[in-house]
């Protein structure tokens, strides 16, 4: 296995996917920790696991496949155990029966002990082959298309009776079936594409809510004598105080599901029926979302990129929360993360770990806020910072201090558009003549769910309706998308700024320059076909565009060149 380890190592090499340097760390770091190379470079981040499969399929001559759109077979399924797909890092893909032929995704397809069990069980009747896949990707499609190994209903038929409605001691809080409901509630929620799980008691019983694309859906009812013995599993998981149940309390823990690390933050909330408990789901692997597919039109997006090609000042995200802002500013990061350059990011907390990025968390237990985290960041020669939210008047000042002595700062703010951005700065306390000159663009952003392409049905030549089938849950809707405006800053918007101009007046200079609102970026989306009408007034006030075929067609008037919009899945 040494032999084949520092053969994928100079493969990668060579294919330069990851350096010298970066082999040699994962070579010495192997014998520790008696995993895989290719896994141990993934998990230092020195490559994505998308990365490593396309390079083992070049090294090795052999396909690749990407597992989360393989249609499943079933036939190919019932041939193996799940034991033996979990144990082997390997799912049945296909089953041609003349001759018989099995195809089968593997992590390492020169396992020839997988290989070989795996012919046993069949009893050599089948040819076999190997196409390579992700370790995630693979324990991922064996949870979704298995679905026994933590099955809820399947927890609640063993547990019967067994999980107590008031626990006399410890024991009985973190006995097994506590866990296991825990623990396949959490799984569930994973494999529905949750970004939050809501846990709120009613006089009688529990509620389980599972935020997907933005909307909570109902997930199941409990009766209420699970949940002392689940809140007190999820506090015990979080490191929260389970003896307090009158006060909020806050807290996290990390679980390893569908094959990755994610991380849990979990709040309590005391209310009239017990305590309220929600978890956001953050999951650290899922890929930066390039700028391509962030939904600009080609203008826009011209726009945005000569912003952040300037060599200074301050552009800011604004939107509610779980709007895609950290989404959208990751998006610019990884754009411009390069070994030329010094990122350093203040977040609370950090939900994307970023090789070369310089990432601090703040908070109380760090004994660091925004404003001194940018104190303290300027004596570390940085290029580049990311603010993770502007809340008060003095992260506001060093932030804006920053940008005067020269560099790029990237950070957030709660507006409700991108020229609201200004009076809330104002309201903050910083001066309009500070920034005028500093401030170089501002984004609004909201999420709108994508229409299933599976079940979306044309009204009209100018709209589409959800209609709802097996691969969206009957939703009618799948992934999401950002509806977006820029505002980019020049001398006659700083001018109006430094006479404290109002949003009317900014939005009609800008809008002569081709400033184009949410509502208006909505619209072209109903247009497109992306998304419904419905979904666009969730989000946004659409009364001065009330139809789509309101607005002019692309070429027509002021309005920039429009594009399709392309249907990107996102969770903020």
């Amino acid at each position: 296995m040494m032999l084949h380890a520092q053969r994928l190592g100079h493969a990668l090499v060579e294919q330069g996917v990851i350096s010298e340097d970066q082999l040699r760390i994962a070579l010495r770091e192997r014998p520790r920790s008696k995993q895989m190379l290719g896994r141990i470079l993934v998990r230092l981040g020195f490559l994505s696991e998308d990365a490593l499969r396309d390079a083992l399929s070049a090294d090795a001559g052999q396909a690749s496949i990407d597992l989360s759109t393989a249609p499943p077979c079933e036939q190919a399924i019932a041939l193996i155990p799940e034991s033996i797909a979990r144990r082997h890092l390997l799912f049945p893909l296909s089953l041609d029966c003349d001759p018989l032929h099995l195809t089968l995704a593997m992590a390492d397809p020169d396992d020839l002990i997988a290989l070989d069990r795996v012919r046993a069980l069949l009893g050599n009747t089948h040819q076999l082959t190997a196409r390579i896949a992700g370790e995630s990707d693979i324990l991922a499609a064996i949870d979704r298309h298995y679905g026994a190994a933590l099955s809820v209903d399947g927890v609640l038929r063993d547990s019967g009776a067994n999980i107590p409605r008031a626990a006399q001691d410890m024991s009985d809080y973190t006995g097994q079936p506590a866990v296991k409901l825990v623990d396949a509630l959490l799984a569930e929620a994973v494999r529905r594409g949750a970004s939050d799980i809501h846990f709120e008691p009613e006089d009688g019983f529990l509620r389980i809510r599972y935020r997907v694309d933005g909307v909570l859906h109902h997930a199941r009812s409990l009766h209420n004598s699970y949940w002392p013995s689940m809140a007190v599993r999820l506090k015990v998981l979080s490191g929260m105080d389970i003896a307090e149940t009158r006060s909020p309390q806050d807290g996290h823990f990390s679980s390893q599901i569908a094959g990755r690390r994610l991380d849990f933050r979990s709040a309590t909330h005391p209310t009239a029926h017990g305590e309220n408990m929600v978890l956001r789901i953050l999951d650290r692997h899922k890929g930066i979302v390039p700028i391509a597919r962030l939904g600009f039109d080609d203008s826009t997006q011209a726009a945005l990129m000569r912003l952040i090609a300037k060599p200074e000042g301050i552009l800011l995200v604004t939107g509610p929360t779980g709007s895609g802002k950290t989404t959208t500013l990751y998006s610019i990061l990884g754009h411009l993360n390069t070994e030329m350059v010094n990122i350093m990011t203040l977040e609370d907390p950090v939900e994307y770990p970023v090789a070369m990025m310089r990432q601090t968390t703040v908070g109380e237990a760090a004994k660091l806020d925004f404003s001194g985290g940018i104190r303290s960041i300027m004596r570390q020669d940085p290029d580049i910072i990311l603010v993770g939210e502007i809340r008060d008047r003095p992260a506001a000042e060093m932030a804006f201090r920053a940008a005067m002595t020269g560099h790029r700062v990237y950070s957030t703010l709660h507006a409700n558009s991108a020229a609201g951005a200004i009076p809330r700065l104002l309201d903050i306390g910083i001066p309009p003549d500070i920034i005028a000159g500093n401030l170089i663009g501002v984004i609004a952003q909201r999420l709108v769910r994508v229409l299933c392409p599976h079940c979306k049905r044309a009204d009209d030549d100018t709209a589409h309706r959800a209609n709802g089938c097996e691969h969206c849950r009957l939703t009618g809707y799948q992934g999401r998308i950002a509806l977006m405006e820029l505002l980019v800053m020049d001398a006659e918007l700083d001018e109006l700024i430094a006479r404290r101009a109002s949003v009317r007046e900014l939005r009609r200079a800008a809008a002569k320059k081709g400033f184009r609102t949410l509502a208006q970026d909505g619209m072209r989306c109903v247009r497109e076909g992306i998304t419904t009408m419905e979904e666009v007034m969730r989000v946004v006030d659409v009364e001065e565009h009330p139809h789509p075929a309101s607005l002019p067609q692309a070429g027509e008037g002021t309005a920039p060149k429009e594009t399709a919009c392309p249907a990107t899945t996102t969770n903020p």
